[in-house]
């Protein structure tokens, strides 16, 4: 006992002297200072810390823990038990992303999951970082916001005399063939259904649920609401829906709130809520979109505040800021479609606000990927936001990798291909993924296998049915001798996803379709057997349309027009299905808001002339936003003509 220790005292503490108490009383205000100021110098992680210390003080980097076998197994669970991806919503309520980015398990707390990263191995050196990298979101939150000062230096004048063309037309993209606008129009019935259905029911929310008539908000987009007005205006804009695109923008005025506190997809809301208001913005000038859009894009930055520069895939879009990784992210991981996937709106954030730091963030992750090493030339889709290292050798063209490759291509596009290094990676990442994933079936269909360590998962996801189109796009700036291969392979890559829909009973793909054990572009598991409405199909038959003018992809397209109309068109919208080989179906009381915003607008653009959003000038971002193509002397020239001319 401490009286033992001091001389003279008894056993008992009776018969202390006045000195004697007072050497003991500080004695014991000494100790006790010393423990609670020994708090503050703990690492974050620590479990008394977090009793007795705040939950903003910290910045938790990991939510809950997981396996890639976590995220695979999350992807393979039957419709109506999981949270699908890209960005769509589950019929039992969850919100989850276009990249199977959402935890199977339940939320944790802050405390749980900080604790339970310590314990997990190889996460000393994140704990270390960790009041670091808060010291520089205060920072870095100081130096960001000095670009709303600064919004008045984008001319939209001076943008709008860049474009080579009008960006609806000459008639709207009207064709001259009756036919062909006579199923344009059909598109545009279908989406002022949808959309009417979603403001008779769900006006506000982030989706409708058609058959239950009532909307949904899910947790994916951290408390902000109204994911389906955002994803909408520029479809509405550009089929001249103009009553509906008023009342959408009137919502954005009066009633987008971003002053949420919640805990949102960094990913989502950057394709969608930010992609979709600048887009609106460009297509416009209405100011009110470029104010949110900069307000939100800022929300984001903290995100990035990592060892590495690579942005944790969750946010609080609140004060803290505080960011971490998926739950079922190995080793918390970030994922590759998800950090890979902020480059062009990013660019478009510096340019409208003169505010440099949005492209030093994107321009920072594609060095820190130029400088690491890639297995056999892959990138695989887990990467350590601390050491900047590759956490497992998975790769994928569809979920978790794909949108990454996109964004390589679209950037040196909307660069007026002056993005060298944007362009130098896309070709490189395509001759690997040529040399290692690309695969002929005994049926002579081309597919993309998916990559585990070296061994080939004969599986081709519904997402990776993008890839024709963007091949496509790419194919006139690669090597001479190499472009027409490259449009051949768009051309067979886009043939296959094709036959995944005619060899269903409904004519709508599969979540995914095999090439194994005498399967071929079918799904040989209930669990992939669902359609949730999904764009990546159609997307690349109107970009083939584009490039070939083949008629082929008119035919396909219409081909998908009437089996939503049969099969997913209900009284009060649109709804996915749970099994595409049955046409007693099955609906999942879900209207995705790409459905508006991807799927439809790809319909209409295929049933449209090409002067309607001219490649040339435009680039879609990943939910199909269309962003202006960035030339830099022009937009420098102009503006300086517009000071002169002002003088």
């Amino acid at each position: 006992m401490v009286f033992r220790k001091l001389p003279g005292v008894s056993a008992s503490g009776m018969g202390l002297r006045l000195s004697q108490k007072f050497v003991f009383l500080l004695f014991l205000s000494g100790l006790v200072t010393l423990c609670f100021g020994a708090l503050f110098f703990l690492p974050d992680s620590v479990r008394l810390k977090r009793i007795f210390l705040s939950k903003t003080e910290t910045q938790p980097a990991t939510v809950g823990s997981g396996s890639e076998n976590d995220a695979h197994e999350h992807l393979k669970r039957p419709r109506e038990q999981q949270e699908h991806p890209r960005g769509m919503t589950s019929a039992k309520g969850e919100t989850s992303t276009k990249l199977k980015s959402q935890s199977r398990k339940p939320q944790i707390s802050h405390h749980e999951a900080t604790e339970r990263e310590r314990l997990v191995g190889g996460r000393a050196q994140e704990e270390l970082t960790l009041s670091r990298s808060n010291t520089e979101s205060t920072s870095e939150k100081e130096t960001s916001s000095d670009h709303v000062a600064n919004t008045d230096t984008f001319s939209y004048k001076a943008f709008q005399r860049c474009l080579l063309k009008q960006p609806l037309g000459r008639e709207h993209g009207k064709p001259s063939d009756p036919r062909t606008n006579e199923r344009r129009e059909k598109v545009k019935e279908m989406m002022k259904f949808a959309w009417d259905n979603y403001k008779r029911y769900a006006w506000g929310k982030n989706e409708l649920r058609p058959l239950t008539k009532n909307g949904h908000i899910g947790n994916m987009f951290g408390g902000l609401r109204g994911a389906s007005v955002i994803d909408s205006l520029d479809t509405l804009y550009i089929m001249g829906l103009m009553e509906e695109y008023n009342d959408a923008k009137e919502w954005v005025q009066n009633s987008l709130d971003l002053n949420s506190n919640g805990e949102a997809s960094l990913f989502e809301v950057n394709i969608r809520y930010v992609g979709g208001l600048l887009s609106a913005y460009y297509l416009t000038g209405e100011e009110v979109f470029k104010s949110k859009a900069m307000e939100l894009g800022e929300k984001l930055l903290p995100a990035f505040n990592t060892p590495t520069g690579i942005p944790r895939g969750v946010i609080n879009l609140g004060s803290s800021g505080t960011s971490w990784s998926w739950g079922w992210a190995s080793a918390g991981s970030s994922i590759l479609a998800e950090f890979g996937t902020l480059h062009l709106e990013f660019v478009h954030l510096t340019e409208l606000s003169n505010n440099p730091i949005y492209r030093e963030k994107v321009i920072n992750i594609r060095k820190l990927l130029n400088k690491i090493e890639k297995p056999h030339g892959l990138y695989p889709n887990f990467l350590s936001p601390v050491s900047g290292n590759w956490v497992q050798h998975h790769v994928s063209i569809g979920g978790l990798g794909d949108s990454f490759y996109e964004y390589l291509i679209k950037s040196y596009l909307m660069s007026d291909k002056t993005d060298d290094d944007a362009k130098a990676m896309y070709y490189s990442a395509l001759e690997a993924i040529e040399a290692n994933l690309v695969q002929k079936s005994p049926g002579g269909l081309t597919y993309m296998a998916e990559w585990r360590g070296g061994i080939l998962d004969h599986k081709m996801g519904h997402l990776a049915c993008f890839s024709g189109g963007m091949i496509g796009i790419g194919a006139d700036d690669g090597a001479p001798e190499k472009r027409q291969h490259y449009l051949d392979l768009a051309a067979e890559i886009t043939h296959t996803c094709h036959e995944s829909y005619t060899r269903s009973a409904t004519k709508l793909g599969p979540e995914a379709f095999r090439f194994d054990s005498g399967a071929e572009a079918t799904a040989t598991r209930l669990s992939d057997r669902y359609y949730i409405l999904r764009p990546e199909v159609i997307e690349s038959y109107m970009y083939m349309w584009r490039l070939t003018h083949d008629p082929k992809y008119r035919e396909w397209g219409w081909e998908a027009v009437e089996a939503l109309e049969e099969h997913c068109r209900v009284e009060s919208g649109f709804s996915g299905i749970r099994d595409v080989y049955t046409v007693t179906v099955s609906h999942d009381n879900m209207q995705q808001s790409f459905f508006l915003s991807e799927t439809l607008k790809y319909l209409y653009l295929l049933f449209s002339d090409d002067d309607l959003l001219p490649l040339e000038d435009w680039v879609f971002n990943t939910e199909a936003h269309p962003l202006p193509v960035v030339r830099k002397s022009c937009l420098q020239d102009e503006e300086t003509q517009d000071k002169t001319a002002s003088k």
